[in-house]
């Protein structure tokens, strides 16, 4: 080390007769120790929360914060309570009686915010995980990356695969783009720590090699994958998963493999396998399609597809009325209803609603196979449901049971994942079920609606309301519990008033961040604001988010301790005295 790099700290002979100083250089705050002939110095702010190591104690050469009680080599300045991360340590000389410290900045400390970040995601440490994402960000490093580690984490050291904790991660990686920039590595830090939490204690997965040869063309790897799904095979499913990847199957074609057997019983595990398999390809779709990724990721899912309930085993969908025997016969019709509509013009976009929202399942299917016979696309379709599903959201009244609001939820999101996926493969006739299964749904979620709530009316909002108010007044509203009208109202009221509707989203987005992670919530959310983007200009839009904000009102305010956490790690990031 050159001798340019060492700052004059303190006289060697004050040292010794203090034993512990601190002294500001170069902008640092050290402190120094005197001890076993030996000087040391260390950054004076405790790793884990910042408080003064000068206050700590030194014994047997490990410095002992008395905050928390972390423990530190004193001479490298590692830590052995892995929750509270290394102290810095500076390089000390001693030339004519006194201390000089090289204070010369860590040559990559992007590298050390990576390895804190596997360190929080291995012991579930969420301030260590808050850290982490900020210290990234901070460091010019794009949100992809975090997630990425995520990511691949999760599909990794879980072994029951892709669970909640991935579907959350993804879900707040999609929202980051509308987020204020202030809040990305809060949504990062969520996401992860929802990710720890699902992987903390859970054995590794270990994924099924590939066939021995490449050689078996896709359809019939696809015919064994619904094979082995069906029979509950979840390592024969895994192998042909694999193997379909390492023969070159893209993301449309492994997403129709996938969603075939999501699909071929009928809403399995209450819609969450086809949202977990739309969430495993959006995740690739931001990480990218790396092979190796790509198949430890989607083999992450095999064993929901084998393990799922389905509902032809649920009293609720045979009976009094056999909702299965009526899909199956509308399934009989989808190949006819298709071909008569290829090249026509659909006329009854708004028509279809109502029906959608009827109270007769076989007018429903007959509905849905009209609407295509007319000219109306699987994708435009989807649609439509998804729209019916937020609308049972909206309309939702508060007298129900509470946790009937996860009943509409499962609907809507399993409608939306559907939507998504014929978006991404446009062409795959098991999607095109899942169709229906979800405007079945909407049907069995009728009673919800009994009475339904009012949606909010342009012509409601006060004339000398203004945006901004709105704005402001939306935070504190969801501060109260049981503010469920009127977060929607205030939503609708805005956007009618011709609000910035970006603006809007960036703040549903921070309410949404600033609770405790809720799973069903931040499912709600960002499937909203999916749809929102898709029908942007309409006034359905206003209803998608209509229905957003009124689901996380019912959900909110919550203890918020995760938001004390994150706000901890932000605020040590800048230096800030928490321990005062």
């Amino acid at each position: 080390m050159s001798a340019q790099n060492f700052l004059h700290a303190v006289s060697l002979t004050d040292l010794r007769a203090k034993g512990c100083m601190t002294v500001q250089v170069d902008g640092h705050t050290l402190a120094l120790f005197a001890y076993a002939n030996n000087v040391y110095a260390v950054d004076n702010r405790c790793p884990h929360m910042g408080f003064p190591l000068e206050r700590g104690s030194v014994q047997n050469g490990l410095l002992t914060c008395h905050w928390h009680h972390a423990r530190f080599d004193l001479a490298s300045g590692g830590a052995f309570d892995l929750w509270a991360d290394d102290v810095r340590a500076f390089p000390v000389e001693i030339r004519d009686e006194a201390v000089w410290v090289d204070v010369t900045p860590p040559a990559d400390p992007s590298g050390h915010h990576r390895k804190r970040l596997r360190d929080g995601l291995e012991r579930d440490l969420s301030l260590v995980i808050a850290k982490a994402a900020i210290g990234l960000l901070e460091n010019g490093a794009p949100a992809e990356e975090p997630f990425r580690v995520g990511l691949e984490f999760g599909a990794r050291y879980r072994q029951a695969g892709w669970g909640q904790g991935l579907t959350m991660l993804t879900c707040l990686m999609n929202l980051i783009p509308g987020l204020s920039p202030d809040d990305h590595a809060r949504a990062l830090y969520h996401g992860l720590a929802a990710v720890a939490v699902d992987c903390d204690s859970q054995p590794a997965r270990f994924t099924v090699r590939p066939l021995p040869s490449a050689a078996t063309d896709l359809p019939t790897l696809k015919r064994w994958f619904q094979q082995f799904v069906e029979v509950r095979d979840a390592e024969g499913a895994e192998r042909c998963i694999t193997s379909a990847l390492r023969a070159g199957a893209n993301h449309q074609q492994v997403g129709d493999m996938l969603f075939a057997a999501a699909t071929d019983h009928r809403y399995i595990q209450i819609g969450h396998v086809a949202d977990f398999t739309n969430k495993a390809l959006e995740a690739l779709d931001i990480a990218g399609w790396d092979a190796t990724r790509a198949e430890q990721v989607l083999t992450s899912l095999a064993m929901s597809y084998a393990n799922a309930n389905r509902m032809e085993e649920s009293n609720a969908w045979r009976h009094p009325i056999d909702l299965v025997a009526i899909l199956e016969a509308a399934f009989e019709q989808l190949p006819e209803a298709l071909n008569a509509g290829r090249g026509r013009a659909w006329p009854g976009r708004e028509a279809l609603t109502p029906m959608l929202l009827g109270d007769d399942p076989h007018a429903l299917t007959d509905s849905l196979l009209s609407a295509l016979r007319a000219g109306c696309s699987p994708v435009e379709l989807a649609g439509r449901v998804a729209y019916a599903a937020a609308l049972r959201l909206a309309r939702f009244h508060t007298s129900n049971e509470f946790g009937d609001w996860d009943t509409a939820l499962h609907t809507f999101t399993f409608a939306n994942a559907i939507h998504h996926g014929l978006r991404r493969c446009p062409d795959s006739v098991g999607l095109i079920r899942g169709v229906f299964d979800a405007a079945m749904s909407v049907y069995l979620d009728r009673f919800l609606n009994v009475p339904a709530a009012r949606l909010p009316e342009p012509g409601d909002s006060p004339s000398a309301e203004s945006t901004a108010t709105l704005l402001h007044d939306l935070p504190a509203l969801l501060d109260r519990q049981q503010q469920v009208d009127a977060a929607g109202q205030a939503v609708a009221r805005y956007l009618f008033r011709g609000g910035e509707p970006n603006t809007l989203l960036a703040l549903l987005g921070r309410l949404l961040l600033r609770e405790d992670r809720d799973f069903h919530t931040i499912q709600c959310i960002e499937a909203a604001i999916q749809q929102y983007h898709l029908l942007q200009g309409t006034p359905e839009a206003v209803y998608m988010l209509v229905a957003a904000a009124r689901y996380l009102a019912a959900h909110a305010p919550t203890m918020r301790a995760q938001g004390q956490t994150y706000q901890m790690a932000h605020r040590l990031a800048r230096g800030e005295r928490v321990f005062e």
